[in-house]
């Protein structure tokens, strides 16, 4: 054995062999040990299955694994590490999968038995050997045979209709230890579900290859939080610098899984994200005297290259069926010219230059042209399945060998003239399909533009810099994006892409989040701002930490979620799939019937047969088998199952690109198809309506200017707020802040709050929060107003009642607490307050000095989209409804201002559900919009949920659709994009049923004696273009534009405006 594929070989060919339970073979120590039932194989028969596979074989031993059904111990292996370990952990599963086969009553002979043997190249020594202790006190119990199930994802090309795809499931669950597989056209991906202990995902790849398909493992799902790095090593010699490697990184924590491959210089390694990090397990490599680099991830990375493979195939099969099938349809045309037969030459008897021309050029194109169609109709008529290749083999063969007997007929008799043929009939069929086949590869790429994008967003390396304790650069150096780590400090300079999501530590800059958002305008950054791998730093150099890397960034959940949504499969493409899987053979069977139907009329009624060739032959059973010849392999011919197969996942893919790049997941078929057919949409209040975090709605200022200014009243009431714990004190000194563009707030002392009514202090030295204004504004001519606390520093004698010696007694509070420390609300003030708690939001008065200074308007706000979102749903005919935990005042209030009149208040996240469950009584289609974080269970239960979110905090398993921006009219764009969507999947389904359900009566000749008749090189024709059609006409769906609300309307119409 030379190399990993010497082992898969054996394994296969030794896994076919009757009464194999188990196979395992070690390259290094080449040797294999295989588990059998010795009633059903011996292991000399073993040793020559090896040696027929061209390896020299020796048997090293045989010891028996379990005895009767009374004694069946578990075995354990003493040599520890050992190739075998993990075969024998699995030996309970092989033994119950066989239902009572070795559990006879019997007690003699070995019918109960499972026996182990060994067998190593003649060259091995008994070092390498494992050998087998048999122990154990107790009882063997049957164990179930379904164990924990995992799940692959692998990349396969060659499929071009829904019967490939048919093919492969129906074939892959046939296996045992697979589950369930989900094989996507447009994807090109198959999802398999399968029990470890059984299969492996290399072995699925196998199977498929098998098929006649190309298949590679791209993904392997196991557990969370576990990732997989693989690395190129050099310098290895033999295996103990395996060993080296895989216990120096096995030493490290958080690494589960170390395996390196001497013969191809490659190491995988599995490890703890939490725990440890890919440049730990590279640093603890090179520090044992070996180099490494990343492995290049081409799987992921060609995709691309395979599809411009795709085309580039295509276009040459097409390109030689052109060569030759232009001279084909010359000829053709150059003797039918001719009116009198006899002015053809003929070579020889029953030859005619025009069949000897026409039968070199299309062998040509029948063997090279074709072969393509060759190949994947072998494969799957030894599956004993049957597509769309199979058809066109037939069709084409038929055509080809029907013409060489009748001319070798023909020169046998030494007839004088020459029959008439269908040697134009190969050439030009495969040349139309070829063609559309390249025109259909070239539109599929176009239909995963919108993914590529996304994936082409990921940078290659990101610039890793340390810094000290000023947040200044001591060092810089590049990486692989792929070995950036949560906590690492990176640098982003104007024009760079954001590597990774994280925060910015230091630097302000203005960030395009377009590609990933969809928000045209660039968003402003700042210290402690998120940061969205992916996006464009546009003005300023910024440092930022990593937060979430490799699979867990945004731009990563939002490629696998779309690539997810593209495998997936809607109801109706389900259908399409089960129409798929008979329709080949309902084809063939109608082509027979259609032959069958045709030479009998031509028996009975000849003069229905049209005249085929006015230089042909005027004998009637001549003219009728060559017309009944044609009008069958037009059948084959003008028969596209892929048509229909192409009708739902070209429009899926393109759908969902398309709501990517505006922001909205959209996950697989089955919520778009369920998206147009809503009834109702029932949205969470806090975090979807609202903001969900309370926010300084109005300030009123009761007392004139010249006592006290509002820069001064907010100076004041957010620096007595600063010392609050209460969610709204937090939300009024945010709002001074920003007003006052400052950071810092004055000085609170003798703080005091009362539940209930509100708190007391006193207030000084805020001097320095009211001019941080005017400083930053005079930075740049170096100019400053000093602040009270720094001439306070210099000189405190200076300080005059004027500057920063003033002293503020506040009270903040309810009508209450103003009651209660004996100040007078006026009628005015407790209207203004009543005003504003009707629209749901809490008014607080503030007392500065024993007086009532103003208000202040607190509440969690009505976003400002939040009331023509629901202005435009109900336009769409549906019913608008709000669910909140909230009490029924606030509730109402917040519907009234956003246009909702149906409410449910007070229900608490549990009863949710129960209020879908009521609504979806009514038969009505319901949609369910929350933030996934304690509606998670009502946005299961509706029949579509949809999660939205800002950015990064996207509740990504919330919903079966995802909004990443914060925006409630994307809901309405979800909806309507799903609308167009699914009205385009129809259309496309109408045409394909369309086409067939015409076409092939066509074909068939039902229109013949109107003079109608479809030659099958025309039917070919026909054919091709059916499929471009419909992918062409998904693609249509590339100029959708999202819809653009006119007449909007003021989110706070009616609300008096802040101050």
């Amino acid at each position: 054995m030379t190399c990993e594929n010497c082992t898969w070989s054996i394994k296969e060919h030794l896994a076919k062999v009757n009464g194999v339970a188990s196979v395992s073979v070690s390259l290094e120590k080449e040797m294999a040990a295989v588990h059998f039932y010795p009633e059903e194989v011996s292991p000399q028969e073993l040793q020559e299955a090896i040696n027929d596979t061209g390896y020299e074989a020796e048997l090293q031993g045989r010891r028996p694994c379990l005895q009767h059904k009374e004694d069946l111990h578990h075995p354990r292996i003493e040599e520890e590490g050992s190739e075998l370990q993990s075969l024998l952990a699995n030996r309970d599963e092989l033994v119950s999968s066989r239902k009572g086969e070795g559990a006879s009553e019997d007690t003699e002979g070995a019918g109960g038995s499972i026996e182990m043997v060994r067998f190593s190249s003649k060259d091995g020594s008994d070092e390498e050997r494992a050998t087998i202790k048999i122990s154990g006190q107790n009882k063997y119990q049957a164990l179930s045979s379904k164990s924990q199930e995992e799940k692959c994802v692998l990349r396969v090309t060659g499929m071009t209709c829904a019967s490939c795809v048919a093919t492969i499931e129906k074939t892959l669950v046939k296996h045992r230890g697979i589950r369930t597989a989900l094989v996507a056209l447009m994807a090109q991906k198959a999802e398999v579900t399968y029990d470890p202990d059984v299969m492996t995902p290399a072995e699925i790849r196998e199977m498929i290859d098998d098929m006649g398909f190309d298949a590679e493992v791209l993904e392997e799902k196991n557990q969370g939080g576990i990732e997989t790095l693989k690395l190129t090593i050099s310098g290895m010699h033999c295996a103990s610098c395996v060993k080296n490697i895989e216990s120096l990184v096995m030493r490290i924590k958080g690494v589960t899984h170390a395996s390196v491959a001497l013969s191809t210089c490659r190491g995988e390694f599995k490890y703890n994200s939490s725990d440890a990090g890919p440049r730990a397990i590279i640093k603890a490599i090179e520090e044992a005297g070996f180099e490494c680099k990343l492995a290049t991830d081409e799987a992921h990375a060609s995709t691309a290259l395979q599809q411009q493979k795709t085309v580039k195939k295509w276009r040459n099969s097409f390109l030689v069926s052109l060569i030759f099938g232009l001279p084909v349809m010359a000829t053709m045309i150059y003797f039918m010219i001719q009116k009198d037969q006899k002015e053809n030459l003929i070579l020889l008897p029953g030859l005619s230059l025009e069949n000897l021309i026409l039968f070199v050029l299309s062998s040509i194109v029948q063997f090279v042209g074709g072969r393509y169609f060759y190949v994947q109709a072998y494969r799957a008529v030894r599956h004993k399945t049957a597509n769309m290749d199979v058809l066109i083999v037939m069709a084409t063969l038929i055509a080809y060998f029907y013409s060489v007997v009748v001319v070798a007929v023909a020169m046998i008799k030494k007839d004088e003239g020459s029959p008439v043929t269908f040697f134009e009939t190969p050439p030009m069929l495969l040349m139309f399909i070829n063609l559309g086949r390249w025109l259909e590869s070239i539109a599929k790429m176009k239909t995963s533009d919108a993914l590529s994008k996304l994936m082409s967003l990921q940078p290659a390396e990101a610039n890793l810099v340390t810094v000290g304790e000023e947040l200044q650069v001591t060092s810089e150096r590049s990486i692989s994006v792929e070995l950036v780590e949560r906590g690492d400090i990176l640098k982003v300079v104007p024009g760079g892409k954001i590597p990774v999501d994280g925060k910015v530590i230091d630097g302000l800059s203005a960030a395009d989040e377009s590609l990933i958002t969809g928000e045209s305008m660039p968003v402003y950054k700042k210290p402690g701002s998120i940061m969205i791998g992916g996006s464009i730093n546009q003005t300023g150099t910024i440092l930022m930490e990593a937060t979430h890397v490799g699979a867990d960034t945004t731009l990563a959940q939002i490629v696998k979620l779309v690539e997810d949504a593209q495998t997936s499969k809607a109801p109706i493409q389900q259908i399409a799939d089960k129409i798929a899987g008979v329709f080949v053979p309902g084809i063939l069977v109608l082509s027979s019937l259609t032959l069958a139907i045709w030479i009998a009329i031509g028996m009975t009624h000849p003069d229905l047969i049209p005249k085929q060739n006015p230089r042909g032959a005027n004998h009637t059973t001549e003219n009728t088998i060559q017309f009944s010849f044609q009008v069958a392999i037009s059948v084959l011919a003008i028969a596209c199952p892929c048509a229909l197969g192409l009708a739902t996942p070209t429009a899926v893919m393109v759908g969902t690109g398309i709501g990517a790049r505006m922001g909205i997941l959209i996950k697989g078929g089955e919520p778009l198809e369920l998206a147009r057919r809503l009834k109702t949409i029932i949205f969470d209040k806090t975090g979807t309506i609202t903001y969900g975090i309370p926010r300084v709605m109005r300030t009123m200022v009761f007392v004139p200017i010249s006592e006290i200014s509002e820069e001064e009243f907010l100076a004041i009431v957010g620096t007595a707020e600063a010392s609050s714990e209460h969610p709204l004190g937090a939300a009024v000194t945010r709002h001074a802040k920003e007003m006052l563009e400052s950071d810092v707030v004055g000085k609170c002392s003798n703080f005091s709050a009362e539940p209930g009514y509100g708190l007391q202090c006193t207030v000084t030295k805020i001097s320095a929060m009211l001019n941080a204004k005017m400083n930053k504004q005079n930075a740049q001519s170096g100019s400053e107003v000093t602040s009270a606390s720094n001439k306070e520093a210099n000189d405190p004698d200076e300080i005059t009642q004027e500057d920063d010696s003033s002293i503020y007694e506040v009270l903040i509070g309810n009508r209450e607490w103003m009651k209660k420390n004996y100040l007078d609300v006026t009628d005015e003030m407790s209207h203004s307050m009543t005003q504003y708690e009707a629209l749901g939001q809490t008014a607080v008065l503030v007392a500065i000095n024993g007086v009532i200074a103003g208000m202040i308007t607190i509440a969690d706000a009505v976003k400002e989209e939040a009331k023509l979102a629901v202005k435009v749903l109900k336009d769409m005919g549906l019913d608008v409804v709000l669910l909140t935990g909230d009490n029924k005042k606030t509730a109402d209030a917040i519907a009234t201002q956003v246009g909702i009149t149906k409410v449910f208040a007070q229900v608490l996240p549990k009863n949710k559900v129960e209020k879908v469950e009521e609504i979806q009584l009514e038969g009505r289609k319901v949609a369910m919009v929350g933030d996934g974080v304690n509606d998670s269970p009502a946005l299961v239960k509706a029949d579509v949920g949809i999660a939205i979110g800002t950015g990064t905090d996207v509740a990504m398993e919330a919903g079966d659709i995802v909004l990443i921006k914060n925006n409630l009219l994307d809901v309405a764009a979800a909806i309507d994009l799903s609308k167009c969507t699914v009205r385009r999947i129809y259309i496309n389904f109408f045409f394909a049923i369309v086409y067939n359900a015409v076409g092939i009566p066509i074909a068939a000749g039902v229109l013949a004696p109107v003079g109608l008749l479809l030659r099958p090189w025309m039917a070919s024709a026909a054919m091709a273009m059916s499929s471009v059609s419909v992918v062409l006409s998904s693609l249509f769906l590339k100029f959708y534009k999202k819809p653009t609300y006119k007449n909007r309307v003021a989110a706070k119409e009616n609300v008096p405006e802040n101050v």
